[in-house]
């Protein structure tokens, strides 16, 4: 089972510690100097996904115990900000990625997850009823150009042109240095809350053809609250892409970002139609529980496994 999202102790990030496992469960060794070590025990059973940043060691009896604690492991840049691999536990549940699978699939559910990440992003957006994917682009193009007027603005700085081009990447100016290298940071944030599901990176509902699609979806949720302003505020910096790696990791402790994008993304990918009576039924949906796998039967849906179905004698 998945541990609520909501609790604080969802994600944990360590860095320059070893893992082990003793006797009593699994800690971080954290060497203070040549005559001392100290140890700091996890909350094993409480944890949904570990962040394993640069200088870390773990044994594989620790790695044992928070696979049978479905806790997810992943390796990271420093404070989180790239996703390098994952060790997802064999009893994670499969739900979320089925509620992707599904909308993905289906056109016009698709579109509908698409228009829910555009009301996201733009709150106050007044749409038509019948939006088409291509509209959708447009509004969105319009929308980011104002924003990028309104901070080279706010910051003193001429007129502005997002120009991502990694054969030329030494000629772009400082901020289009920034906000490629921020941008990059916040995708191996979202990567690793996507680990974290069990969910598909590479099954996007506007982008695609690449093996990220999902990733860019759900990064461009907040690229207006951290990258965007982040980038414009180095228009005069001497290394742009080295500040804004910095400044974004620094801005992570406020944000909250991992928990805030579980949740986002569990909100797509639940059909807005579906309600809960109490927080029992809430708490089920978020966890999803998944005592024993089941059969899948195209009308019904879900099965029991471990029946016999056979219709007739031996």
């Amino acid at each position: 089972m998945l541990p609520r999202v909501a609790d604080s102790l969802s994600f944990l990030y360590l860095d320059m510690v070893r893992v082990v496992q003793d006797d009593t469960g699994v800690c971080a060794q954290i060497q203070v100097d040549d005559h001392r070590t100290d140890l700091v025990y996890l909350p094993t059973a409480a944890l949904s996904c570990l962040l394993l940043g640069p200088g870390v060691s773990i044994t594989t009896p620790a790695l044992t115990t928070l696979a049978r604690h479905n806790t997810s492991v992943i390796c990271v840049g420093a404070g989180g900000v790239r996703a390098y691999a994952g060790i997802l536990p064999d009893s994670l549940t499969t739900h979320w990625l089925e509620q992707q699978v599904a909308t993905w699939a289906d056109p016009e559910r698709r579109l509908e997850v698409a228009v829910r990440m555009y009301q996201m992003r733009f709150e106050d957006a007044d749409l038509p009823e019948s939006v088409t994917l291509d509209q959708l682009r447009g509004m969105e193009g319009q929308r980011m150009k104002a924003f990028y007027k309104i901070l080279a603005q706010q910051h003193g700085i001429g007129r502005f042109r997002r120009n991502y081009r990694p054969d030329q990447w030494d000629s772009q100016d400082p901020v289009n240095l920034a906000l490629s290298a921020a941008n990059t940071c916040l995708y191996g944030i979202v990567h690793a809350a996507r680990l974290a599901l069990g969910l598909s990176p590479a099954l996007g509902y506007v982008h695609a053809g690449t093996q990220h699609a999902f990733v860019y979806d759900i990064a461009d949720l907040y690229k207006a609250d951290t990258t965007l302003p982040l980038a414009f505020a180095l228009h005069n910096s001497d290394n742009p892409e080295q500040q804004a790696r910095r400044r974004f990791r620094e801005d992570l402790r406020l944000l909250r970002l991992l928990p805030r994008i579980v949740q986002d993304v569990q909100s797509l990918l639940t059909p807005p139609h579906t309600t809960t009576t109490d927080d029992t039924d809430e708490e089920h949906s978020e966890r999803r529980d998944v005592r024993m796998v089941h059969l899948w039967d195209p009308k019904t849906g879900a099965l029991p496994a471990g029946v016999n179905y056979a219709t007739g004698g031996a």
